[in-house]
């Protein structure tokens, strides 16, 4: 593997040819599965952010230039088999691994199907609290390892999370039990509108790594790449029960940090532009034209089938029945408490009361 001269982890240059052949395991048909994908985050970030601006939906976290951080790490992983552990910008990597895509627009409706995960799909639910994820990926690797499964699991979040206790005491446990997980620390450059020379005085978050006694790389988060190789080694090195290890994708946020937020008010203009020339689906698309796996014709059916597949996916939440009013009662215990049963008494007593 090669490094660029900051030590940063690139197979795929900026101007999209490669350092070399392609990584093991990456073949030209997962190539095109993986633009496929990108380009399916991205035509779900258009639908989500209309809704939201309609009123149709709650706040969203747009994907758009972390489409091959988070499309090469999720392809490089096992669905069935390996676990993936989101925090809240990992709408595709989850679907790629069975969480479809019209249970998110359930999720941004408010829907409780929207948080419910299919029988045999490794996903957690997305988790908006900052960092807590983490430890319940340590959680999930150690008892893997328990039950002697050949499994790995991956830890989603951005830079900001490494400055929770979470991040600490998930990678401290990790370490000490060996857990099989993948550390995947998506540094976006902004934790909302703080930048990441305010967020640690480490010289890189990889570097963090060291304290818990594991490894930890840097990666070109827009290189497809690099990022699938990287994950690769490391889920193989987890399974083998060698331990996790930290991964900083250093990738740009080239979108809003959520619906509400208004990155204009800090994000220079400048340094906005510069990243986007650097965007990774751009980079891909030229490996494969410049290889000849790519026609104009094919591209254009990706975009298609992408547009196509988040169109159905929205069809198919509409589709799905309103939940009962007092239906928010049915998901805290699995048994009703009788306290519980007499709040929701009361609760349909006031909605009859006011006629609704």
């Amino acid at each position: 593997m090669t490094t660029t001269e900051s030590e940063v982890t690139q197979l795929l240059r900026e101007d999209g040819t490669a350092v070399r052949g392609l990584p093991e395991g990456l073949t030209p048909a997962k190539l095109i599965e993986a633009l496929r994908w990108m380009k399916v985050a991205r035509v779900f970030d258009q639908r989500a952010i209309s809704l939201q601006r309609q009123g149709k939906s709650a706040t969203y976290a747009p994907m758009i230039g972390q489409e091959a951080a988070l499309v090469g790490s999720a392809l490089a992983l096992e669905p069935g088999r390996d676990w993936l552990v989101p925090q809240y910008r990992e709408t595709v990597a989850l679907a790629m691994h069975g969480f479809s895509l019209a249970r998110f627009f359930l999720y941004l409706r408010g829907h409780p199907a929207g948080g419910a995960v299919p029988e045999g799909v490794n996903v957690l639910p997305q988790q908006i609290s900052v960092g807590t994820q983490i430890t319940h990926a340590a959680g999930i690797a150690w008892g893997l390892k328990l039950q002697q499964q050949r499994a790995a699991v991956i830890a989603y979040f951005g830079d900001g999370a490494t400055s929770e206790g979470s991040f600490h005491e998930g990678a401290n446990f990790a370490g000490v039990m060996a857990a099989p997980v993948i550390f995947f620390c998506q540094n976006n450059g902004w934790a909302i509108s703080t930048p990441r020379s305010r967020q640690t005085a480490a010289r890189t978050i990889a570097d963090k790594a060291l304290g818990y006694g594991f490894p930890g790389i840097q990666v070109d988060g827009n290189d497809l790449f690099a990022v699938y190789s990287v994950v690769h080694e490391a889920a193989e090195r987890a399974r083998a029960g060698d331990g996790p290890t930290l991964v900083e994708a250093i990738t740009y946020r080239m979108g809003a940090h959520t619906t509400a937020d208004d990155p204009t008010r800090y994000v220079p203009a400048a340094e906005l532009e510069r990243h986007r020339q650097r965007d990774p689906i751009a980079r891909l698309t030229t490996y494969l034209r410049r290889e000849g796996l790519l026609t104009l014709e094919r591209e254009a059916e990706l975009e298609e089938e992408a547009r196509r597949l988040v169109a159905d996916a929205y069809a198919e939440s509409e589709a799905e029945p309103d939940p009962p009013d007092d239906g928010f009662f049915d998901h805290v215990y699995a048994a009703p408490t009788a306290r519980m049963e007499r709040q929701r008494d009361a609760f349909n007593a006031l909605r009859q009361g006011h006629g609704v």
